[in-house]
């Protein structure tokens, strides 16, 4: 199972409606969704180079940190910026049921991709059932 948490959400919520802004830029919007026996994770990171992306596990605690770094020069004059530049982190909380030592990652297209495996002992499996012949196959309560 995969958790996430942004613990200023609800607050950049109220705030939105409030004063009609957006408190603060949404920096890394994801989507994420089960496809067979994995996980699979894409972070919008557009702009962003790849070796500005870090990831960082501990525990069941995913962080991704990225960089979006402004291309105007230091010394130009900015006529306009509204897209986001700066430090953008995102945690997620990975569930037990997934094998975080097999991580798979790739950045395109400004796009980071992780494919998170379900592990094997949360896989579902058929038990065989062993014994003699049906009569000495009792239940007891």
């Amino acid at each position: 199972m995969l958790m996430r948490t942004d613990p200023f959400r609800e607050f950049d919520r109220l705030t939105q409606q409030v004063f009609g802004t957006q408190a603060r830029p949404a920096g890394m919007p994801m989507d994420a969704y089960r496809s067979g026996d994995e996980f699979v994770i894409h972070f919008d990171l557009p702009g962003v180079v790849p070796e500005t992306v870090d990831l960082d596990i501990e525990r069941n605690v995913l962080t991704v940190h990225a960089e979006r770094r402004s291309p105007a020069p230091k010394d130009a004059e900015l006529i306009a910026a509204e897209r986001p530049a700066g430090k953008f982190s995102r945690q997620l909380f990975l569930g037990d049921t997934l094998d975080s030592e097999r991580i798979d990652a790739s950045y395109e297209a400004g796009v980071l991709t992780l494919r998170i495996p379900v592990a094997e002992q949360a896989k579902p499996r058929k038990i065989q059932i062993s014994g003699g012949d049906s009569s000495a196959q009792q239940l007891t309560r």
